[in-house]
């Protein structure tokens, strides 16, 4: 712990991936956990474009239920402290896999949210934006009477080019890369880290075997790591 705060210290440049981890302590389930929804909703049934054309009441439905599950939710110590970080000059970039927008709350400014983002409303069909309430209203597109849907990837879909392409270039440039609360499943951003020519850093509370070659690897809860973390650099 003490090696790693000591490269996030004296970094000339740090990017943070984050990943489903990084929110639980926001009461925001986990997908791939355990005992996250993905053990109850067979995602491949309901977040797919197919499932948006054929079965939109229950994608609607599937992501009204997510929402909800948002709303209560507020960023938790880990957004705070890594937010705290960026204005403070540690971290230069947040890439991150969730779609919650809790990062952007707890202050984060550079973030690039790879999956998209799930309070962005828009048209299926010709993609013009909309507001949170007509998508939860049931409202067809004012201008194509196509369907609302979130701004996130869907899977099948291609991540948002601009957000990618700063990512990685952030991470190909990086002295340190810390990956937090991600299980690296999901193609392309499970390449991310091997990118870089940088320090690599993995927190996360599952510890699988299979992880890539990490130079440090830090098993516990986002928060509980990073304000040690934050803790061993103000000593």
């Amino acid at each position: 712990m003490k090696q790693t705060a000591t490269w996030l210290k004296t970094a000339d440049s740090v990017v943070v991936l984050t990943g489903a981890g990084m929110s639980t302590e926001s009461n925001i389930p986990d997908f791939r956990s355990r005992s996250g929804w993905w053990q109850q909703v067979d995602p491949m049934t309901i977040a797919t474009p197919e499932a948006l054309e054929g079965n939109p009441e229950q994608f609607k439905a599937f992501y009204k239920a997510r929402l909800e599950a948002l709303e209560e939710a507020e960023p938790n110590r880990g957004h705070q402290i890594i937010a705290r970080w960026e204005e403070r000059g540690l971290v230069d970039r947040v890439a991150t896999q969730n779609v919650d927008g809790l990062h952007q709350r707890a202050g984060s400014r550079n973030v690039d949210a790879l999956h998209g983002t799930i309070h962005a409303i828009r048209c299926h069909r010709c993609d013009r934006p909309h507001e949170l309430d007509a998508f939860l209203r049931d409202e067809a597109c004012v201008s194509c009477g196509g369907v609302l849907r979130p701004g996130v990837v869907l899977f099948g879909e291609m991540l948002p080019q601009d957000a990618w392409q700063r990512a990685l270039k952030a991470i190909e440039k990086a002295d340190v890369v810390l990956v937090i609360g991600t299980s690296l499943d999901v193609y392309p951003v499970n390449q991310l880290p091997s990118v870089t020519g940088g320090k690599t850093v993995y927190i996360n509370r599952d510890i699988d075997q299979s992880i890539h070659a990490f130079d440090a690897v830090h098993q516990g809860s986002a928060g509980e790591i990073l304000e040690e973390l934050d803790r061993l650099m103000e000593a």
